[in-house]
């Protein structure tokens, strides 16, 4: 049934980028540091001091809007964001307001939702910032109080804000997916939100269906998601509450402010934090501290040629250049830079993309996964195999033995070749597995007459007793000399 309302949702995701030092200070970025050790006179606040801005930040946010095909501002200025809390030891946060280093651009996603099955989610701005402390609650006792770790004051932040062109909970997902793996390859944030590097607020709404027309709900700012999943959820239960809300208060939205909500991820609900704020609120004026940043066309193509080829474009030319299909895609490109890499090689020795394809999701990925480790460890090298997937392709070997093979080369080390000597598999010619299918067809006239009468499926019971026979042949010639041998009767 479909919804009677539409949603709409923006997201702004605030991004770590790699550097080693803070925006504006020379302090350490690291992660997991003893409270309140990565610090200094400029990232605290103290009187008298002055910042200076952090080159690679800047390239590396440079290179995250070009690649997102944003207009990169020629000149462009920081700001003073002011507002009062306990992890914001000067008071007021250096961003950027008015004239941000880039707006425009967008990022496109795979979404079943939408016409053509993709969307374009576009993007507003992309700006940098300093991040703020982190307040530590300890609810142990009832005592509830809460401690300032300042470590990550001053650490290099993008905010990039999305245009309110995502239509569901579920696209949600799919574009912070998209970003972290494009983010992922420019190599300019590990994006791990377990660590506070990838961040997303939401601003959603709904406009409901009536006979009137459509009719807008309030914009609702949502908080304190920790994960891809969380998103979803939160979102989809703030788009119901909201449809709830609409039906209770009688349509009246005047009566409803604009609000911020947490979302309880133990209740699975989300809840009323403070009304949501308006830039007025912030009092943003000029930094007057830092000097403005301009920016030549020749530094902005050198950062363009760099980007080298987006996960976007990767995508389209495995399915073009391999034959694969755009779930094989995604999920060989989701691996990174690596793991394409050796799944082009090794479709290239093999001659057949699939057939690749299939390899390093199903058996490669899951040694990956149970080894916790990337393909750059993988024991066995693409040219390695290569040669295995050619005996198979060449049906020199089956799926099943393929598996065995597959596995003593884990195991040893060995060559495809060499594990197959060693486990004694024996290619069977085609004259002989032939004449094993005649014999076979002559004594089983039963099986013989299902198969004409169109139950292809009972030719299976020829295969088994072809493999307890001699269980080196390969069940697939099998199976189709059984197929020829019958419709020739």
């Amino acid at each position: 049934m479909a919804r009677p309302y539409e949603i709409i949702i923006g997201l702004e995701v605030h991004v770590q980028l790699l550097t080693e030092s803070k925006l504006f200070c020379g302090c350490s970025t690291r992660f997991g540091a003893p409270p309140n050790t990565q610090t200094c006179p400029i990232c605290v606040g103290m009187p008298g001091v002055l910042p200076v801005m952090n080159r690679k930040a800047f390239q590396l946010a440079l290179k995250t809007a070009c690649a997102l095909g944003c207009e990169i501002a020629r000149f462009t200025k920081w700001d003073r964001k002011n507002y009062y809390y306990p992890d914001l030891p000067k008071n007021y946060q250096i961003s950027q307001y008015d004239l941000p280093f880039s707006r425009g651009g967008y990022l496109d996603i795979r979404s079943p939702e939408a016409e053509g099955g993709k969307r374009r989610i576009g993007i507003i701005r992309v700006h940098l910032e300093e991040d703020a402390g982190k307040s530590m609650h300890d609810e142990r006792a009832g005592q509830a109080d809460s401690r300032i770790d300042l470590n990550r004051a001053g650490t290099p932040l993008l905010e990039i804000v999305t245009r309110p062109d995502i239509r569901s909970p579920a696209e949600a997902k799919l574009f912070l997916q998209e970003l972290k793996l494009l983010l992922n390859y420019l190599e300019v944030s590990d994006c791990n939100m377990q660590e506070g590097s990838l961040r997303v607020d939401a601003n959603i709404n709904i406009r409901v269906f009536t006979d009137d027309g459509p009719v807008p709900t309030p914009i609702v700012e949502v908080k304190n998601m920790n994960s891809f999943r969380a998103v979803e959820r939160a979102l989809a239960y703030e788009a119901e509450r909201q449809y709830q809300e609409f039906l209770e208060t009688g349509h009246r939205l005047g009566d409803v402010p604009k609000q911020t909500r947490g979302w309880d991820e133990d209740a699975q609900i989300t809840r009323p934090q403070r009304t949501k704020e308006e830039s007025s609120d912030y009092r943003y004026f000029p930094e007057p501290d830092l000097v403005p940043v301009v920016v030549t066309d020749e530094e902005i193509e050198a950062i363009r040629q760099s980007l080298g080829e987006l996960p976007a474009q990767i995508r389209e030319r495995l399915e073009a250049t391999y034959g694969i299909t755009p779930y094989d895609s995604d999920v060989i490109v989701s691996q990174g830079r690596a793991f394409v890499n050796y799944f082009e090689r090794l479709a290239g020795i093999c001659g057949e993309g699939k057939l690749a394809a299939n390899w390093v999701q199903q058996e490669v990925l899951r040694v990956l996964n149970e080894r916790q480790i990337g393909i750059e460890a993988f024991p066995i090298s693409a040219e390695a195999l290569g040669e295995l997937l050619c005996m198979i392709r060449d049906r020199k070997l089956d799926h099943r033995r393929g598996r065995e093979v597959f596995a003593r080369m884990l195991a040893t080390g060995e060559s495809a070749s060499g594990a197959v000597a060693a486990l004694g598999f024996v290619e069977v010619p085609d004259e002989e597995i032939e004449a094993l299918c005649r014999q076979l067809v002559a004594e089983n006239p039963k099986t013989v007459a299902d198969v004409k009468a169109g139950k292809i499926k009972a030719v299976g019971g020829l295969v088994g007793q072809a493999k307890k026979i001699n269980p080196h042949v390969d069940p697939a010639k099998v199976r189709d000399f059984c197929l020829r041998l019958i419709s020739q009767m």
